[in-house]
């Protein structure tokens, strides 16, 4: 599983990069957890507002900050 967090580096960015940490720290599951930051990258994904979350290249939350317990369900 490849997790991505797109995001410029805010600290909502890093929330959200550290709840999905625990989240697959939590579920025992092996997964990827790789930052974007890269703007032109973070577009081609049509995302217009940051932080987002993107599982196995499909985008599943942007604009806000989810929980671990909210990602979690998100990966089952």
């Amino acid at each position: 599983m490849k997790i991505k967090i797109l995001g410029s580096g805010c600290p909502n960015c890093k929330v959200l990069e550290a709840n999905a940490k625990k989240a697959v720290a939590e579920m025992k599951i092996k997964a990827d957890v790789e930052k974007v930051t890269d703007i032109a990258k973070i577009m081609e994904y049509g995302v217009m507002s940051t932080p987002a979350l993107v599982v196995d290249e499909k985008v599943v939350s942007y604009g806000r900050i989810l929980t671990s317990e909210e990602i979690k369900k998100l990966l089952k």
